[in-house]
């Protein structure tokens, strides 16, 4: 009886000793995280309080984001500054982007540089080249093609909606490849959507540009190595913003004459919601990085497998 209350004894002391030495081991690992160049990274392991961290190499580097004032361009924003870049913020908006700025600079102590322009208008492209001057990544995120069928889209905001996310790529593309080319590389993201993936006919401006913006870059993309640039498009399913709110609240309301039950439509999604927007701009990075440098030519989805369950 004695040596079984002994054991017993033991067996709880080692689990007690086993859990203590477990908590210990994760507080030493977020403070070792804390550390890393002020920055958390990617773990790919863990031995002890020995970390092997991801390095993607984009420390010293210049991005410029467009939309970058809300949304996944402000996400973006954030990761790329976590990584050590200088960023040029390229929107409409610059109040929001003066105060993300702001954050960025004294949370990162990067350099940001925000930039005030209308992607739409004519000549913009070289007008915010010629202000950012040499970058090293190039990210096409601006721009919200209305949702609606072909009627409830009427030209004006169809061509509206173009001028933003299809030549406003299109012409910022043109202008940054030249100067990317003169420099040596460069890498260029287009944030497209997987509506261009998935024709739906509620979004049709929306779903047309897409795949329009689709054959773009695999166009641009194949051949772009050949002067040391990648391009490479990314479409996002549903992702959590403002905008995937609007979005759904107008479905949920013809559907059931309720904007309220949005969330139901949502819940349908993968894990019973969109993707989030760190995991969206995560994303972005790797590909940004040289740990991707034969990836061009190409379209990477992140919608948690929405297109891939498309039945026949």
């Amino acid at each position: 009886m004695e040596m079984e209350r002994a054991s017993g004894l033991s067996a709880t002391s080692q689990k007690l000793r086993a859990h203590g030495e477990k908590q210990r081991r994760t507080e030493r690992i977020e403070m070792a995280l804390r550390q890393v160049d002020g920055r958390r990274r990617v773990i790919l392991g863990t031995s002890g309080i020995g970390l092997d961290i991801m390095d993607l190499q984009l420390s010293g580097k210049t991005v410029l984001i467009t939309g970058a004032s809300q949304g996944i361009g402000a996400g973006l924003a954030e990761v790329f500054a976590e990584e050590g870049c200088s960023l040029h913020l390229v929107a409409r908006s610059a109040d929001k982007m003066e105060t993300n700025a702001a954050q960025l600079r004294d949370t990162h102590a990067v350099e940001v540089t925000v930039h005030e322009f209308d992607i739409s208008g004519r000549g913009s492209g070289e007008a915010i080249c010629d202000a950012a001057g040499d970058i090293d990544v190039l990210i096409n995120n601006a721009g919200a093609i209305p949702g609606g069928d072909l009627w409830q889209v009427d030209e004006d905001a169809w061509r509206k909606g173009w001028e933003v996310k299809v030549f406003g790529y299109i012409d910022l593309c043109r202008s940054f490849y030249k100067r990317m080319k003169a420099a040596g590389g460069g890498v260029i993201l287009n944030n497209i959507g997987n509506g261009g993936e998935n024709p739906d006919f509620r979004y049709i401006a929306g779903s047309t540009g897409n795949a329009a913006l689709m054959g773009f870059t695999r166009a641009l993309g194949g051949k772009s190595l050949d002067d040391g640039i990648r391009v490479v498009g990314i479409n996002p399913g549903p992702v959590a913003t403002d905008r995937i709110v609007k979005i759904m609240k107008t479905r949920a309301n013809e559907a059931w004459g309720d904007d309220s039950r949005y969330t139901e439509l949502m819940e349908q999604y993968p894990l019973g919601r969109a993707a989030k927007v760190r995991e969206v701009a995560d994303l972005f990075a790797f590909l940004a990085s040289p740990r991707s440098a034969y990836t061009s030519g190409t379209i990477v989805t992140i919608d948690g497998g929405l297109t891939s369950r498309r039945s026949i």
